[in-house]
């Protein structure tokens, strides 16, 4: 292998290709700690000659075009990304004759790989004529062909390990799995054009739920409840399809008010799934403490005895508890008082921390139904006497009534609510996480209404002023998305609406 190697003390040598791969781990873990700008930076550097760094730079680029799907984003990732694979061909076997791969060649191949897979989901991204369906198909077949050809040097008895064989081998199982997952996302109009091209799909269970996703982020709830539906009918082999749906049944039918429905799906997921015990249990007890008593009484337990169970259902993964987990448990905690305070409308917070007010603002009877539950809850909350908790319950309540004002187009007012949340920040006790959701919130709407620099001056605060609160990964992502987008809209001059 050609090029500048590293002597380390014992006196081995480390390839370009080594000296690569640890230099874009690093970028990576800048760009996972959010130093985004740092990270980029440091790629960009290097992306004319290094193939690892010239994919993992066009990826993250990618990345922000599906976050943002804004034109300009998109064809700078698609450029990025042919770059990329110019770099790789560079570096790929130059005969075709020969069945002996040097590692640097095998990597090329996987990176190779990569690219034309990543180009083929810009192609169908940034648009849906055919010429674009077929561009897009041929690359998804070559991709898929490479992805193949590589699995079979790996299991094949003259392949030699090289000094970087764990980042191919992962390449390639990494490669063969979002192949697989890209081709279960696609309608079958596409798949049927892919077959145009010299590749054979069909639509499968795994199909049938990413079709029930599209429809429930539109907000077509009856027919994501069916796609779902038809998903769990679909096969009865892996029951992880079906838990997969059971989640998002029960979303669709908390955004519907089916208290009843989404309690259902949450109690068959605490039964049969072991990803989030104490989540589960939390969610079930949070649409039992939206019925009545005598409604409670068919389902044979109670809201304050799930509530109470939910500290004692932590658990690990890798060392570490889930987030999500972690918030359930500490609102749980709340029950474990003698005379417990309720919280107000936990499906309504845990929807919010879930990004569910996206899906109900695009249908006005959605949000209106909503609003109409927050109000009641607002007026239980007036009536009840004074605790520890009620500036809390109270700013929650703002928040997620300024959202839904928001989406039914109540600027003004959805305004007034995030400032309430605000005005109260000294106040609150428990819920330290309101105060830059609210800011971020209120920073979106500024945005949407045009108001640029109001908008990065709350981003900027929510950011920089707030840290270890619940859920923080998740609100930081978003911050930072919505500051990306309001310095793209103010170096070029447009006004794009923001997107929740």
């Amino acid at each position: 292998m050609s090029g500048e190697e590293e002597t380390l003390s014992n006196g081995c040598s480390r390839s370009d290709l080594s000296l690569a791969l640890e230099d874009c781990m690093a970028a990576l873990d800048l760009f996972l700690r959010n130093d985004f700008e740092e990270a980029q930076a440091r790629l960009r550097s290097r992306t004319k000659d290094s193939m690892y760094h010239a994919l993992t730079y066009a990826t993250i680029l990618e990345m922000q075009a599906m976050m943002t799907f804004e034109p300009q984003h998109i064809l700078a990732a698609g450029n990025t990304m042919k770059e990329a694979q110019a770099i790789c061909q560079r570096h790929r076997k130059k005969s075709s004759f020969s069945k002996n791969f040097s590692e640097e060649e095998l990597h090329a191949e996987v990176c190779y790989a990569e690219c034309l897979l990543q180009r083929a989901a810009l192609t169908f991204l940034q648009d849906e004529n055919m010429i674009s369906f077929i561009k897009g198909g041929i690359k998804v077949r070559n991709s898929y062909q490479t992805y193949k050809e590589l699995h079979t040097v790996l299991q094949s008895t003259g392949y030699t390990h090289g000094d970087n064989h764990g980042h191919f081998e992962d390449g390639v199982k990494l490669g063969v799995g979002a192949f697989n997952l890209m081709i279960s996302m696609l309608p079958t109009r596409t798949l049927k054009l892919l077959e145009f091209v010299g590749f054979s799909g069909n639509k499968g269970s795994i199909f049938l739920f990413f079709a029930g996703r599209i429809e429930e982020i539109k907000g077509n709830l009856d027919a994501a409840i069916k796609r779902f539906e038809e998903c769990c009918e679909a096969q009865q082999q892996w029951k992880q399809f079906h838990h997969m749906c059971y989640w998002e049944l029960m979303w669709c039918f908390t955004y519907k008010r089916h208290w009843k429905m989404a309690y259902f799906y949450a109690d068959l997921l605490s039964k049969e799934n072991s990803w989030s015990k104490a989540t589960y249990a939390y969610m079930k007890a949070a649409y039992l403490s939206m019925l009545t008593e005598d409604d409670c009484l068919t389902f044979g337990e109670t809201a304050l005895t799930l509530f109470r169970q939910v500290p004692g259902l932590k658990q690990k993964i890798a060392g570490k508890s889930l987030p999500t987990e972690k918030f359930a448990i500490r609102k749980a905690r709340r029950y474990l008082a003698e005379n417990p305070i309720s919280l107000p409308a936990p499906p309504l917070e845990m929807m919010y921390i879930w990004n569910g007010y996206t899906v109900i603002g695009k249908h006005k009877d959605l949000t209106e139904g909503m609003l109409k539950t927050l109000d009641e809850e607002q007026a239980k909350l007036e009536s009840s006497p004074r605790t520890e908790f009620s500036i809390d319950d109270q700013c929650l309540l703002s928040l997620l009534k300024g959202l839904c004002l928001k989406h039914l187009g109540h600027q003004e007012e959805a305004e007034h609510y995030f400032t309430l949340v605000l005005c109260n920040e000294t106040q609150i006790k428990y819920d330290h996480y309101l105060v830059p959701n609210a800011l971020l919130e209120h920073g979106l709407l500024c945005l949407e209404q045009g108001r640029n620099n109001e908008a990065i001056k709350l981003l900027e605060t929510a950011k920089q002023n707030y840290k270890n609160y619940s859920m923080e990964s998740r609100t930081h992502f978003r911050i930072q998305a919505a500051l990306h987008k309001a310095k793209t809209i103010g170096e070029n001059g447009i006004h794009v609406p923001s997107s929740p």
